[in-house]
């Protein structure tokens, strides 16, 4: 009866044994028929060839037309792993200038990428100048399996908008996960404008499918190109920059670290954006871009930062005309009114230092000579009412709303990538940081630009373009047209400010008089109603030299910001540097005396220590 059971148990086992395979050889044969494409892919690959033609990418021009990118042929070798079989690997090597432990390498990093296949071409090696290209086309027959893709490589004209232009570079795995459109071995915008405005200067890639014998031989056009599809090239862009300017502004930066910004107030485009340290766009190009940018990644002083947008620093005396404007808007004070100044401002045992100038002084004359303790009395009597606020945390709140409607505190947006925010403290801040024990004179530095307020030479040039504007500004802008399109409407719609117009008048008297007769003397040009204003920004090293101004005074053409790290004074280098940028754009050239002094400063270089980088 034992032996009767077992063997009914094992009949039992070996039939579930039995149906179990057949289940798997069912299940293994629904997925290679109708779930896998792996057999529809090796015929395609036997049958057809399909050649991705690539568009020509967008050129790039300034705004008077002239050219600054454009595109050179160069190639790509590529590989289709199914086919490339029985090739002499070393006569391959020797051919193209590689060490055969670089094509191993070449070939285990085509294997380990995500969007690897075996049955379509694979990225071998990029960007083979024409001159190198012609060895290996005549001897390609003897190498089964690669194949030669015509490309483009990106050409700067001039070596300078670096920060401005950006770069391209092969594409990583982030990138062919978040836009279909790419695939190994393509190339995007990495940095500027060729980051920001990829979509448009890229294009659309065509298709071109050729007909391949049993034996893999081309033998045409599939239906005589019927399914073919053209590249459509990209768009080119008309960038706002003024080629000539630019290159002065990098010029006067050279041996120092700072950054000089201009925009025409009444559209917001930025005419000159430099940055110092900078490097020559023409060198992040070819095979070689990875090396060498690692290479500026790791130089102490950060050639690779865009300053102009991406360094934050204390305003200093540029961000008077700020609390100036607040304070005729918000009545605590008018354009009467005197605070004395006995070398600064002093009350209840505190003391914020001053130059010398005469005292008592009403609004346009402390705008003009740069009065500390007038915009000290004017932050300190805002604060303190609390009959129209109710509490100082309400006060700063309407303080801090001024300052972002004027475009600080927040990115302006500008359509180049990595803008900083810089810093506009609130109520919150200070509660937080003193436990809420603290009152205006804990903060009454940021009155003239220092303590926690910080902004980027873009938002200082933003600053000075709204003044000129008398109350609104346009995000700043580098784009000025793109072929075929219109500009976001982003960059077509005014700001305006919490401040009524008419307090802008003060404003811009003040300015002018800083140039006439106050700090900004430097800057007064022949023939050119110029207003502009000092800024010397306090550091742990030699003190920051900044200057903003705009002119004409009024049919302004153009804002400027200058930023001197560790320059000293506002009048050192801030004022005749921003006087030069100015000449230039509005007469088209520089005096005889002004080309001396633009040499001067030219070789004018500052010392830094680590400690003032």
């Amino acid at each position: 009866m034992v032996r009767e059971l077992n063997f009914e148990n094992r009949k039992f086992v070996i039939g579930g044994i039995a149906v179990t395979i057949i289940v798997i050889y069912l299940i293994r044969l629904f997925t290679l028929q109708l779930m896998s494409d792996d057999y529809k892919k090796n015929a395609d690959s036997n049958a057809f060839r399909k050649d991705i033609q690539y568009p020509s990418r967008g050129l790039i021009t300034d705004r008077k037309g002239r050219l600054l990118v454009y595109n050179e042929p160069s190639y790509n070798i590529m590989v289709i792993m199914n086919d490339q079989r029985g090739i002499d690997t070393l006569d391959f090597c020797s051919t193209i200038g590689i060490t055969r432990d670089e094509y191993i390498r070449r070939m285990d990093d085509i294997k380990s990428k995500k969007s690897y296949s075996r049955h379509t071409p694979q990225l071998f090696m990029s960007q083979i100048p024409a001159e190198e290209f012609s060895m290996f086309r005549e001897k390609l027959f003897r190498f089964k399996g690669f194949s030669i893709e015509k490309r483009s490589v990106r050409h700067y004209a001039h070596g300078m908008g670096a920060h401005i232009l950006g770069d391209v570079g092969e594409v990583n795995e982030s990138d062919i996960e978040e836009d279909d459109y790419y695939k190994s071995g393509d190339h995007i915008g990495k940095l500027g404008v060729e980051r920001s405005y990829e979509k448009q200067l890229r294009g659309e890639k065509g298709m071109r499918i050729m007909l391949r014998d049993a034996r893999g031989r081309t033998q045409g056009h599939y239906q005589n190109g019927k399914y073919d599809k053209a590249p459509i090239p990209g768009k080119n862009i008309t960038l706002s920059i003024d080629m000539d300017l630019q290159a002065l502004a990098e010029s006067l930066l050279q041996g120092k670290l700072g950054a000089i910004v201009a925009i025409e107030p009444s559209t917001g485009e930025i005419l000159c954006m430099a940055s110092s340290p900078t490097y020559d766009p023409r060198i992040l190009v070819g095979r070689e871009r990875g090396k060498i940018y690692r290479t500026l990644s790791r130089d102490p002083h950060k050639p690779l930062l865009n300053r102009a947008m991406m360094g934050t620093y204390p305003p200093g005396s540029t961000f008077k005309l700020s609390q100036a404007l607040i304070g005729l808007q918000e009545g605590s004070i008018d354009p009467q009114i005197a605070f004395p100044c006995h070398h600064g401002f002093n009350y209840k045992g505190l003391h914020l230092g001053c130059h010398g100038h005469s005292s008592p002084t009403p609004l346009v004359p402390a705008i003009g000579t740069s009065c500390n303790a007038y915009f000290c009395w004017n932050l300190y009597r805002l604060l303190s009412n609390k009959r129209k606020y109710g509490s100082i945390q309400a006060a700063m709140t309407r303080w801090k709303d001024h300052l972002v409607a004027m475009g600080f505190g927040y990115r302006l947006g500008t359509d180049l990538p990595g803008e900083q925010r810089g810093m506009i403290p609130n109520a919150d801040y200070y509660d937080k940081h003193y436990n809420k024990s603290w009152n205006p004179l804990t903060v009454i530095s940021i009155s003239i630009g220092q303590g926690e307020v910080t902004a980027t030479p873009l938002q200082i040039a933003n600053l000075a373009a709204t003044i000129a504007n008398r109350g609104h500004y346009y995000i700043p802008h580098v784009a000025r047209s793109i072929q075929g399109s219109s500009l976001d409407t982003l960059y077509l719609r005014p700001r305006h400010t919490m401040v009524s117009p008419h307090w802008y008048e003060y404003a811009v008297a003040g300015m002018r008089r800083a140039v006439l007769s106050g700090t900004c003397r430097a800057a007064n040009l022949p023939g050119i109603e110029v207003c502009g204003k000092t800024g010397t920004a306090q550091n742990r090293g030699h003190d920051h030299s900044a200057f903003m101004g705009f002119a004409p005074m009024d049919k302004p053409q153009i804002a400027v910001s200058v930023y001197v790290e560790n320059g000293g004074y506002g009048n050192v280098y801030g004022v005749p540097l921003g006087a030069l940028i100015m000449e230039q754009y509005l007469n088209g050239h520089l005096s005889p005396a002004s080309q001396a002094k633009a040499e001067m400063f030219r070789n004018r270089h500052i010392k830094y220590s680590s400690t003032e980088r």
